[in-house]
């Protein structure tokens, strides 16, 4: 057993020093650590590993990686049949709408700490019937060029929802649920605010990057190559738990809250000094920002690429912001591709799932409250004009795998008469694309 271990021990060692996967990349843990916190019996989780890889491999061959956040998982769906490469899934909308404690809430994490990997699988599963169905519909209609299903999710990990063993088994529950990425934030978990509320708490710098190290301890484990993404809120939040940390303390003020915090300046300057401190330890670095700001974004760019010139960054184009009453149109169309010659490999809209489910409901009812079946009908003939650029949920029965299951029936029972899209109203009256 001993030398088996060893073994193992030596060959991940050597898997980080020739890896390119690892260039740059710092744990304060050893290999044997690693395979002593194994087992004898290792899973393989084959969505995460798959989309651990795609998704590293798109960041690096791709100008950048565009990405929405996901609400459900037929919204996931129809972003990958719509040509998008990466779900992205936001804690945000988790809260909100899709939690397993079936409440509302903001953004501060009141939902159970397993919603999102309960969501991450959701959405895992829906993409999963999506290939299968265009998988089996192939052999009939010979399919050339169906859309890559299995698109890598980056999953929102909060602020870990305390300490580094919570942290360890979050990413251990996102790896199961076939996360490809997760990212972490640098606030205090019990006062966790949306990067856009007021009234942020950060944890010290090195209490971060245990957070990060507890992530990547817990990928190693599961040897799956989860991409994890580094986040500071260090531009608007002006409260700190401690100030027991050197690189902190330039940014402190001296002065205590009535809960004991230390109140810190915000800005530009401490995000860039926790970027730098990150960078070992994270794959992508992302900085929280109040505006949709290029100059911003640029200044902090620099300074990471100054000291770690492979560094990847994320940016939020988040929906928090007034983005015509900060850009013009032509700023807004050049946006993303200025972010992409900063290095800005990863950029999403957070809550892009929220936002277009609830207008396109309001407009919807809105519609059917005045003008009643018109409505409807106005929403059904822009679903058939949208077929002719790739879209299938028109046919709803086939769309969630009706025929499918037919093919289960039938491969059990051949002459069945119980199918039940053969017959059908959808078959008799919507044509297949």
């Amino acid at each position: 057993m001993v030398e088996r271990l060893r073994s193992a021990a030596a060959q991940l060692r050597h898997d980080w020093e020739s890896n390119p996967r690892w260039a740059g990349t710092e744990r304060t843990y050893s290999p044997e650590d690693v395979v002593k916190l194994r087992g004898s019996v290792q899973e393989q989780y084959t969505l995460a590993r798959l989309g651990a890889k795609r998704l590293w491999d798109l960041l690096h061959t791709e100008d950048f990686v565009s990405s929405l956040g996901a609400l459900t998982g037929n919204q996931a769906v129809q972003q990958v049949k719509a040509g998008l490469k990466a779900i992205y899934l936001s804690g945000w909308q988790v809260a909100a709408d899709a939690n397993l404690s079936g409440h509302t809430y903001p953004d501060q994490s009141l939902y159970p700490a397993n919603s999102v990997p309960a969501v991450v699988r959701r959405i895992n599963n829906a993409l999963l019937r999506a290939d299968q169905i265009t998988w089996a519909e192939s052999f009939h209609n010979g399919v050339d060029d169906p859309p890559h299903w299995m698109a890598p999710i980056v999953a929102d990990a909060e602020a870990g929802f305390g300490g580094v063993l919570n942290a360890f088994e979050l990413m251990r529950a996102m790896i199961a649920a076939g996360a490809a990425g997760v990212h972490w934030e640098d606030q205090l978990a019990s006062e966790k605010k949306c990067g856009h509320l007021g009234g942020k708490v950060l944890i010290p710098t090195g209490q971060h990057i245990k957070t990060l190290n507890a992530a990547r301890l817990a990928a190693d484990v599961c040897g799956v190559p989860t991409l994890i993404i580094a986040r500071t809120d260090a531009q608007a939040a002006t409260l700190l738990t401690s100030d027991v940390d050197p690189r902190d303390q330039e940014f402190t003020t001296g002065e205590r809250t009535a809960e004991g915090f230390y109140r810190v300046r915000e800005g530009l300057r401490p995000c860039i000094a926790r970027g730098l401190a990150y960078a070992p330890y994270a794959d992508l670095l992302w900085m929280e920002t109040a505006t949709p700001d290029l100059d911003v974004a640029r200044r902090f760019a620099e300074a990471i690429k100054a000291e770690f010139p492979e560094k990847m960054l994320a940016y939020n184009c988040s929906p928090s912001f007034n983005w015509k009453q900060h850009l013009d149109d032509s700023a807004i169309a050049k946006f993303q591709r200025e972010l992409a010659h900063m290095g800005y490999k990863f950029q999403f809209i957070t809550l892009a799932g929220f936002h277009s489910l609830n207008h396109s409901m309001f407009e919807l009812a809105r519609g059917y409250a005045d003008d009643g079946m018109s409505a409807y009908v106005e929403l059904q003939e822009r679903e058939f004009a949208s077929e002719a650029r790739g879209y299938t949920a028109t046919r709803h029965q086939r769309e969630v795998g009706t025929g499918y299951f037919d093919l289960v029936s039938t491969a059990v029972a051949p002459d069945s008469a119980t199918t039940a899209l053969k017959g059908s109203t959808e078959e008799a009256q919507f044509k297949a694309s």
